[in-house]
């Protein structure tokens, strides 16, 4: 089984191809540029450096929010695109879901966050169960305190990850009753090869959808919207 993954949800735009359990290649970068100068060319790459031809790809796993309501827009056209031209199926993975698959076997709670402004963020948590990834929290917008709330009824470790921790690491360490960590660089922010390996998973779940129904999900409503609303409500 080979799956092609895409994240452009945030920051990072990130590009893998996964065949069964191997990585065979990824391509991530987190460097000033907007997706739409990126995301097209390193899939290029890794699909040229790995030898891979689309034509034999299972699935294209995306995720598929929330984040950046751009980066959103680019990689689902982009997936949609691809799924459309060669026939393959979307796995939708939960951004939030991918995250925090980077963190493998960790004991307490994964909480990923990432910055939704004005004091909110994306965020959910999760935990193992032996080898089984719990959603323990399904992704949701809320401010940061409430999530910081809602992790001390726990009172088990927590790993926090996400854009969001440099935004409020600080209010974290003061706030939280439980012992705190944060992910290392490496891990904590998004990746296509997390997308890819739960994505193969919700693919053997039959977890898919077509390339044509595929929509992003946003949480929430941008920026631009709320305020049109609020302009016309009456």
């Amino acid at each position: 089984m080979k799956i092609l993954a895409l994240d452009s949800s945030g920051m990072v735009a990130s590009a893998a191809i996964i065949e069964d359990d191997v990585l065979i290649g990824e391509y991530s970068i987190n460097h000033k540029k907007t997706h739409s100068q990126t995301l097209l060319p390193m899939l290029d790459e890794v699909v040229k450096m790995t030898e891979t031809d689309l034509e034999d790809v299972d699935a294209i796993a995306l995720a598929k929010g929330p984040g950046s309501f751009t980066g959103l827009r680019i990689g689902s056209a982009t997936a949609k695109g691809l799924g459309l031209a060669l026939n393959k199926p979307i796995v939708a993975v939960p951004t939030m879901d991918a995250i925090a698959y980077n963190l493998y076997h960790t004991e307490g709670y994964i909480c990923p966050i990432i910055d939704a402004r004005r004091n909110h963020v994306y965020t959910g948590i999760y935990a193992w169960n032996g080898d089984e990834f719990e959603v323990v929290k399904e992704q949701c917008a809320e401010s940061i305190d409430e999530i910081i709330e809602e992790i001390n009824l726990f009172e088990n470790p927590v790993i926090f990850l996400g854009d969001g921790v440099a935004v409020h690491r600080e209010h974290i360490l003061e706030t939280c009753t439980v012992p705190v960590s944060f992910a290392p660089a490496h891990l904590n922010r998004q990746r296509a090869g997390a997308v890819g390996s739960l994505g193969m998973e919700y693919y053997k779940r039959g977890k898919i959808e077509t390339a044509a129904g595929h929509r992003p999900d946003y949480l929430k409503k941008s920026q631009a919207e709320r305020e049109w609303e609020k302009k016309h409500a009456d």
